[in-house]
C-alpha cells in the first residue's frame, strides 16, 4: 500500500516551508514520492513553491472555482489516478482552511481505503497565532490538531520562550503528548527528527464535530498581472489588515517582479515575509472571512504612488 502523509496547519503557518524539508530527506532515502497542492483558491501559488522537485517526484494539484462538493470529488478523484502509479508515498499539503474530516472521508471509501494507508498526520502550528481568531478558524486549528500524531512549532528562529510555551500549551490542550511536539529550527532537524515525523502517525479524538469549511464564509480574492511593486503592496496590505469593511484577512500571497528579478511574499497581520525566487508569476491572492469583494476590488484598482 501506498503511505498517505497530511500535513495540516493554518493559514500562513509554515506548511511549505517545512513541505521541501521534508520532501527533500524523504527523497535522499530513495523514496518514489508524489506531492499534492489541495486549495480552495483558483489560483495556487504553492505550486510554483515546489518547481525545485519537478525532476525528482511527481507534482499534483487540485484547485477550487467550484462548490464543496465539486471540489471534493476532484480531491477523490485525483487520489484514485494516483493511487494506480504505486507511489511510495503521497503527500498532501491543503489549504489552511482545510478540515482533515475531508480527508478521513476520501481515504476510508472505497476503493482509497484499499490504496492507501495514512502515515502520519502532521500540524504545522505558527506560535505567532494572534488570539483573536474567529470561532470557525479557532475550531479549524484545534480540529488539525485533535488529528495530528505529531505538531511541529515553526518559525522558531524569531520566537521568545512566551510565545513557545503558549503554542506548546495550545498543542496540549488537544491531548497530544509533550514528546510529539517538535519546536526548533528547520535547519537543524536531524534525520531522527525526520524519521520520528515520518511515523508518527494520527489521532482518533473525539470533540464536537462542525461543518465549517462547507458553511463558513472564508473565501479569496485573486488579481492576475496588477502590476503592484513592494512599496505600493505593502500599502495595500496595511489597509487591508487594519481595516474591516474588508473583511476578515487572515492572509496575502503571491508574487512580484523588480527588474526582472522575482519575489514571493507571504504577509499576514503580524508578519511578513518576502522572498526572491528564481521565477513567478504576477499574481496577488487576499485569503480571509466574510471578503467584501467589490471593496478589496476598489483597493487594487485606485492609483498607487
Amino acid at each position: 500500500m501506498t503511505n498517505i502523509d497530511l500535513i495540516t496547519g493554518f493559514l500562513g503557518s509554515g506548511k511549505t516551508t517545512f513541505l521541501k524539508r521534508y520532501v527533500n530527506y524523504l527523497l535522499t532515502k530513495g523514496e518514489r514520492i508524489c506531492i499534492l497542492e489541495f486549495d480552495y483558491g483558483a489560483v495556487n501559488i504553492d505550486m510554483m513553491l515546489l518547481q525545485e522537485f519537478n525532476d525528482r517526484c511527481d507534482l499534483e494539484m487540485v484547485a477550487g472555482g467550484c462548490d464543496y462538493d465539486c471540489h471534493f470529488r476532484r480531491f477523490k478523484t485525483k487520489l484514485i489516478a494516483m493511487g494506480m502509479k504505486k507511489y511510495d508515498r503521497v503527500i498532501i499539503e491543503p489549504s489552511g482552511i482545510f478540515d482533515v474530516d475531508e480527508f478521513n472521508d476520501a481515504i476510508y471509501d472505497d476503493p482509497l481505503c484499499d490504496w492507501y494507508e495514512v502515515g502520519s498526520i502532521i500540524s504545522i502550528v505558527d506560535p505567532n497565532i494572534k488570539g483573536n481568531m474567529s470561532e470557525d478558524s479557532e475550531y479549524l486549528l484545534k480540529s488539525q490538531l485533535f488529528s495530528s500524531g505529531i505538531a511541529i512549532i515553526s518559525k522558531c528562529e524569531n520566537i521568545d520562550k512566551t510565545q513557545l510555551n503558549n503554542a506548546i500549551s495550545l498543542i496540549k490542550s488537544t491531548g497530544l503528548d509533550e514528546n510529539k511536539i517538535i519546536a526548533k529550527p528547520y535547519g537543524e532537524y536531524s534525520s531522527e527528527d525526520f524519521e520520528k515525523i515520518s511515523h508518527a502517525g494520527y489521532r482518533s479524538s473525539s470533540f464536537e464535530k462542525r461543518q465549517v469549511v462547507q458553511d463558513n464564509n472564508y473565501g479569496s480574492v485573486y488579481f492576475l498581472n496588477p502590476g503592484l511593486n513592494q512599496t505600493a503592496l505593502s500599502s495595500i496590505a496595511k489597509e487591508l489588515f487594519s481595516n474591516k469593511k474588508y473583511g476578515q484577512i487572515e492572509r496575502i500571497k503571491g508574487f512580484i517582479s523588480s527588474d526582472s528579478k522575482w519575489a514571493e511574499f507571504n504577509m499576514t497581520s503580524s508578519e511578513v515575509n518576502i522572498n526572491p525566487i528564481e521565477n513567478g508569476q504576477d499574481v496577488v491572492i487576499v485569503i480571509g472571512e466574510s471578503l467584501n469583494e467589490s471593496e478589496i476590488k476598489l483597493l487594487f484598482d485606485a492609483p498607487q504612488n
